[in-house]
């Protein structure tokens, strides 16, 4: 009898852990930044639809009011046809509803989307906007050249300390997955600047999985390729990773409230696949 019980109570806790996960709540705190971010999801086909609506589901509960795109916005072609099938339709509620989308270019992206004006890059392909005490970098990965590494110098250096800086770009610094794994060239030129001027958050895509990295130098790093496309079994875990998804397709949502940053990583069918809150140190 006494097995039975304790074994009872190992199931029961075992239970508790995992529905423990989808009970993650944000704090929906007043005068808060909040947002989603999608990598790699346009593809025109039904998983993106679908990721979608789970995305405008969502919503209901925690009202973003931005996307950051992390690029591979639009695969296969850049007619007009293109962007509506890929875009302009799978997140038309969303749009609709006011939501704001903001585009990075990644390596299956044509540079003319920049000036796709619902991407809201004003004909550049790397620049930098503010959403309350936040500060995005939004940088062109595809080709990192002098010029724009001494323009984000400037930009981070003048963003100052008070603001949470987020970097965000296609190709990961940092990944475990094997199809593409870790950006090492673009790792040499990028990281001594994020170390240097306090960066605290990079998001990226292009490995088709989703990916939370443990903290390198005091910054987080996150995966999130897989908005549309997957390569299923792709994440091969390893010293750096913290939490990683590759059996489905995934968002991410976030908030940032004063020094804490509480996201949220759910999948196409709406499960919680990583969660937590990071507490930010101004270094």
């Amino acid at each position: 009898m006494r097995r039975r019980i304790f074994l009872f109570l190992i199931i029961l806790t075992v239970l508790m852990s995992v529905l423990g996960a989808d009970e993650f709540k944000f704090p929906l705190k007043p005068d808060s930044v909040r947002f989603a971010a999608i990598g790699d999801m346009g593809t025109g086909k039904p998983p993106q639809y679908e990721t979608a609506q789970q995305m405008l589901k969502a919503r209901e509960a925690f009202p973003f009011e931005f996307v950051t795109m992390l690029g591979d916005n639009i695969y296969g072609g850049s007619k007009p046809a293109d962007f509506d099938r890929k875009f302009a339709v799978p997140y038309k509620p969303l749009i609709d509803a006011g939501v704001k989308f903001y585009a990075s270019l990644g390596n299956h992206d044509n540079t003319n989307e920049r000036f796709y004006k619902p991407f809201n890059m004003n004909g550049e392909s790397y620049y930098t906007y503010k959403k309350g005490n936040v500060r995005f970098f939004v940088l062109n990965s595809n080709y990192m050249d002098p010029k724009q590494t001494a323009w984000l110098e400037t930009q981070l250096k003048d963003a100052g300390n008070g603001d949470w800086k987020i970097c965000i770009f296609h190709h990961p610094l940092y990944s475990s997955a094997k199809f593409h794994g870790s950006a090492l060239d673009l790792r040499q030129l990028l990281e001594p600047l994020f170390i240097k001027y306090g960066v605290d958050v990079v998001l990226s895509g292009h490995d088709h999985v989703y990916e939370r990295v443990h903290p390198q130098h005091g910054i987080y790093y996150f995966t999130e390729g897989a908005s549309g496309e997957l390569r299923a079994g792709d994440l091969a875990r390893s010293a750096i990773t913290d939490r990683g998804f590759d059996t489905d397709r995934s968002f991410m949502l976030i908030e940032i409230a004063g020094d804490e940053m509480s996201f949220q990583t759910i999948s196409r069918t709406g499960a919680t696949v990583d969660s937590g809150v990071i507490h930010r140190t101004i270094r």
